[in-house]
């Protein structure tokens, strides 16, 4: 059995693991990198852009950001960070866009105006109150809010086409929305890599088993599926970022901090139209509310998205209770993954969602008419002779332990490290893809905090992304002055 010493392994070849290696990359130049992938190509599970919703999650139009308390004031700091962390990843893409290391924007990002669209005098009072609270805010001043049905008839044709306008509606815009092919810039990031001294990508290779020595390094087991061949890797930094299946090998580790976490994977699926004379009338993101009692992931929406090059529209997504981790994962997984140290938790949290549990099974359930009755409460003249169903990625949300062994079940990212800073785990999923940038950006300021006090990554850091280290929503100066920049750069004004 080979042995190959690295500086740094990355499981998984998705968007989070090449997010991470691209910057660390840029930091140090000389660091010795492999990327392992079970797959036999990159970004083909939830980083796929007909896995995810690509919308660039940047709290605009996502109204489960801003939940309305009971006195009815909404709650906007949520939106704000995601947005303020949306905003690290568009000064990232930038920075690699200008020095030449990603493709032409419009491979991988356009501008798509972000839109919340609500009916009923309940949802219209909270949509409004959600707008009084964000437009103080600089991050949202380009917001715009109407409840003028002309006015929405020219922001989203195809919503309000045949509409009943006897019931009050209202929406909320921002121009400047995006969306992105996330599979595209995975892509894009690890042709980047690959190019470089020091990395190597191996495809079709799935890590079976890792363990730490005394010198505190990891001892990674993979087998080559394509040559039925084992190999070890001893790394001094591991990353674990291969989306649903992340939790099985965080628990492989077995460092103490793995214990008590837990996995709910939900599935989902879109409809898909693809009939350019229909594609063409509708060029925006608009997202709705949830129906009461569904994850956040559920929110139904009706998106322009640009994927390979190809427009199309798509709406969902509808959820669905699954057992597996991934979409090329095995039914097992969920079973798999109890253990002795998350039994306890994961009863208790399934115990509290019940409903939940039974509202994805009945998504899940659903009949071609029923789902088309739910794309007509967004679309009203859409026929699902129109439309195609296609199945979206997995997300395995985190289900976390806590003392007396409740478990609650948290619809977050979360980054678990080990205590020495030689593993981290990118666990969840909204926002996920979207502020990939910020979630990296956390693994090195853990892991690799030595080297990031340093003169030269501080100054690179800063290079690559000019707001690191300040808080945009506090200096709106500086918010402008990186927003225009990102906005030209990206080719998004």
């Amino acid at each position: 059995m080979s042995v190959t010493h690295v500086d740094v392994l990355l499981v998984g070849g998705g968007v989070m693991s090449a997010t991470l290696g691209t910057l660390l990359a840029q930091l140090d130049p000389g660091l010795s990198m492999v990327m392992v992938e079970r797959l036999d190509q990159v970004a083909h599970e939830s980083s796929d852009g007909w896995s995810n919703a690509g919308t660039g999650h940047a709290g605009y139009c996502e109204l489960n950001y801003t939940p309305q308390a009971a006195d009815g004031s909404v709650e906007v700091k949520r939106a704000l960070a995601i947005n303020a962390d949306f905003e690290l990843t568009l000064q990232f893409m930038s920075h690699l866009v200008e020095h030449g290391l990603l493709p032409a924007p419009d491979k991988f990002i356009n501008r798509v105006p972000h839109l919340s669209f609500v009916a009923g005098d309940e949802d219209v009072a909270f949509l409004r109150a959600r707008y009084q609270a964000l437009r103080g805010h600089a991050q949202f001043a380009g917001m715009q809010f109407s409840d003028d049905p002309e006015v929405l008839r020219q922001w989203m044709p195809l919503v309000m086409a045949q509409r009943d306008t006897a019931q009050p509606v209202a929406a909320t815009r921002v121009e400047h929305g995006t969306d992105i092919d996330f599979g595209a810039l995975t892509r894009g990031l690890i042709e980047g890599l690959v190019q470089q001294q020091g990395f190597s990508l191996l495809l079709a290779h799935s890590v079976r088993a890792l363990e730490q020595d005394k010198q505190g390094r990891w001892h990674v087991h993979v087998h080559d599926r394509q040559h039925n061949k084992s190999r070890t890797f001893v790394s001094r930094f591991v990353f674990l970022g291969a989306g649903g299946g992340a939790l099985p090998l965080l628990q492989k580790s077995g460092i103490p901090e793995s214990k008590g976490y837990g996995g709910f994977p939900v599935s989902g699926q879109w409809l898909i139209c693809n009939d350019p004379a229909i594609v063409q009338q509708h060029h925006a993101k608009v997202y709705g509310k949830a129906p009461l009692g569904a994850p956040p992931m559920s929110v139904p929406h009706l998106d322009t998205r640009i994927i390979n090059g190809q427009r199309a529209l798509l709406f969902g997504p509808y959820a669905g209770f699954t057992t597996k981790f991934l979409k090329q994962g095995s039914y097992l997984d969920l079973l798999k993954s109890v253990s002795q140290f998350n039994l306890k938790p994961m009863l208790s949290a399934g115990w509290s969602n019940v409903d939940l549990t039974r509202y994805l099974i009945g998504e899940a359930l659903q009949t071609p008419k029923q789902r088309n009755q739910a794309l007509r409460s967004i679309y009203p003249q859409a026929h699902v002779r129109d439309w195609t169903l296609a199945n979206a990625g997995k997300r395995v949300q985190i289900i976390k332990g806590y003392d007396k062994g409740v478990g609650k079940l948290e619809f977050g990212t979360e980054v678990v490290t080990a205590r020495d800073g030689t593993l981290a785990t990118l666990l969840g999923a909204s926002p996920g893809a979207s502020v990939a940038t910020r979630a990296m950006l956390g693994i090195i300021e853990r892991c690799f905090a030595s080297r990031l006090a340093q003169a030269d990554w501080q100054q690179k850091l800063r290079a690559m992304i000019p707001s690191y280290g300040h808080s945009l929503s506090e200096q709106p100066e500086l918010l402008a002055t990186v927003r225009e920049r990102n906005l030209r750069i990206l080719r998004l004004a």
